[in-house]
């Protein structure tokens, strides 16, 4: 028995126990059900957060098929039990609904599971060991070293430099991103192999950063980095769906049901063979670029929206870069570099003609906004396009919405305009933040409260690749906001925690609610999809302190459990429609 089997095992409630009796009992008792009620053959027993305001907390869910039958009284629910149900015990848990994670690369994600793992490298001579040794391992001809996920801040801020890595990967190409996906590093093997030279000139809506000779470091940001990518050679087909199971497997660990896939046309291709193979294990909404809206278009006339597993309908666009990059577009200068205020992706045009013309076809747009000048760019383009095309559900997405300028902090309520965000990032960047934006613009970084009482809608994510996807970390950063380097024990601006249960439904009912999804997920609900999770302690009501210390015991995706800890991935293959 594990050490969280021990502890559970401990605190097992009684009454839980008697619960579980009396569920027998009633079975017996009832001998046949009544005429006309569901026969169930799951049935969730134990504290249960339903998520749904008119019912917050049930003893029973009973599961029909795919779909959830009942949820309520323990006895009225073993009414609908079948001949050979199965009874699911919390054991002293809660039951909360499947977490759905808003804002994901889910196919990256997976393929860095595979990378060189750079992101705890913490020295100067760490990050470059790593390299050298993964440059030793074995890989097919051609194969460059790529993923990484660097973060300059754990080693005092110097920028790496490609003559870093050169000695080490002397023929083998390198192209390594920095955690946030906006800045990466090519070693002179990958600009050799990109046909880069010193003499490369600079790209509108990203940088290249060069030494004080003018001479190419090997860092490239956001634009910019498309001068390096168009030459590392591309993932297979099946290596992109291996990378997708593998993650799939390691979200439904974390209790991640479903997401929100910010990714490409090559994305949703494997998505649909992982479909048509049976292999979806988490449900998939997939948003395809913002400048491409006429092919979602056309898609969605040719072959609808999608099913219960897969839908598309979503674009994601980009107005800047990232905070750690200095590419995030800002009102005022950067505080450690007066001269700089980032940069816009693309231009404020083409982003109101996208947004304006893909909003008339009926689809949903997000759109990536870090910095305050970006997300009131963005906010201004989203209030002229509901004037222009008229009235109608189009729930308009900013996504990370990280550091808001606090006039524009109601207009997110007012416009209507969901703010998707990743709490893991307050988390991480508050180690270094103020440092480079001051502590006027910190107190409305990661705004969840001041948003929350605007009458905002929040929507939680991860943006894995780029941090962890694991939706407890989050709920503990947003509702406790301690940074990662343990500087901030009271919390990083604590004035913007809001509570475990205001973040849990972010994560549920909010993920739901910002794919147009809520009749079918984000709470547990009688005719909803039977998407839940077992945690081994109360989040809700118990120590906002142990949120850090729970854990998923099992999840389960359309009446299916897909994970159970200590066993791994299940034989249970979640059905097709």
């Amino acid at each position: 028995m594990d050490v969280g089997s021990k502890r559970r095992e401990g605190r097992r409630s009684s009454w839980l126990r008697a619960m579980a009796s009396s569920l027998l009992l009633v079975v017996i008792a009832t001998g046949e059900r009544a005429a006309g009620e569901e026969t169930a053959h799951t049935l969730v027993v134990g504290r249960i957060w339903t998520g749904n305001p008119a019912q917050p907390w049930a003893e029973a869910v009973a599961i029909d098929g795919e779909r959830i039958a009942f949820v309520g009284d323990h006895a009225e629910a073993a009414k609908r039990l079948g001949s050979e149900a199965k009874i699911i015990d919390a054991d002293g848990g809660i039951v909360v609904p499947g977490m759905i994670d808003a804002h994901i690369h889910l196919i990256d994600g997976g393929l860095h599971l595979t990378s060189v793992q750079l992101r705890d490298a913490d020295t100067r001579e760490e990050f470059v060991e790593r390299i050298g040794a993964f440059a030793k391992l074995p890989r097919r001809d051609g194969a460059w070293i790529s993923g990484g996920d660097w973060d300059h801040t754990l080693w005092g801020g110097e920028l790496p430099d490609r003559d870093w890595i050169d000695a080490v990967t002397p023929e083998t190409p390198v192209w390594i991103s920095r955690l946030d996906g906006h800045m990466a590093l090519a070693n002179t093997a990958a600009m050799r192999a990109a046909g880069v030279g010193d003499d490369v000139q600079d790209v509108a809506g990203g940088e290249i950063v060069r030494d004080a000779q003018g001479r190419p470091t090997g860092l490239f940001k956001d634009n910019a980095m498309s001068l390096i990518e168009r030459a590392a050679p591309p993932t297979s087909l099946a290596d992109r769906l291996a990378a997708a199971v593998a993650a799939m497997e390691y979200l439904n660990a974390q209790g991640v049901t479903a997401v929100h896939d910010m990714g490409t046309w090559r994305d949703l291709e494997v998505f649909r063979l992982a479909h048509k193979q049976g292999l979806l294990k988490v449900r998939v909404y997939a948003c395809t670029p913002l400048g491409q809206w006429e092919r979602l278009a056309a898609e969605v006339k040719r072959a609808g929206r999608g099913d219960e597993w897969l839908q598309i309908g979503g674009l994601k666009g980009y107005v800047d870069g990232s905070l750690g990059s200095h590419t995030a577009a800002f009102l005022t200068a950067f505080d450690d570099a007066p001269k700089d205020r980032g940069l816009l992706v693309n231009t404020v045009e083409d982003l109101e003609e996208w947004t304006a013309s893909a909003d008339k076809a009926g689809l949903q747009v997000a759109v990536h906004a870090i910095g305050d000048r970006a997300i009131r760019l963005q906010l201004d383009v989203f209030e002229r396009v509901a004037k222009r095309n008229g009235e109608r559900d189009r729930r308009f997405r900013i996504e990370h919405s990280q550091h808001i300028d606090p006039a524009d902090i109601p207009r997110y309520g007012e416009l209507g305009v969901i703010a998707s965000m990743q709490p893991y990032h307050a988390i991480d960047d508050g180690r270094w933040a103020e440092r480079v934006i001051g502590a006027r613009r910190s107190a409305t970084t990661y705004a969840f409260r001041s948003l929350l009482d605007t009458g905002a809608h929040l929507a939680f994510g991860s943006d894995w690749f780029v941090a962890p996807a694991t939706p407890l970390e989050g709920i503990d950063a947003a509702a406790n906001r301690r940074t990662l380097d343990g500087k901030h024990p009271d919390g990083w601006v604590p004035a913007q925690k809001i509570s475990p249960e205001e973040a849990l439904r972010a994560y549920t009912s909010g993920g739901a609610f910002a794919a147009f999804r809520e009749r079918d997920l984000g709470t547990l609900e009688a005719g909803k999809l039977a998407d839940l999770v077992i945690l081994d302690r109360d989040i809700v009501r118990g120590d906002p302190n142990e949120i850090a210390d729970a854990a998923v015991e099992l999840t389960m995706v359309g009446g299916r459990i897909v994970y159970e800890r200590g066993k791994g991935e299940t034989n249970e293959s979640a059905p097709r429609p």
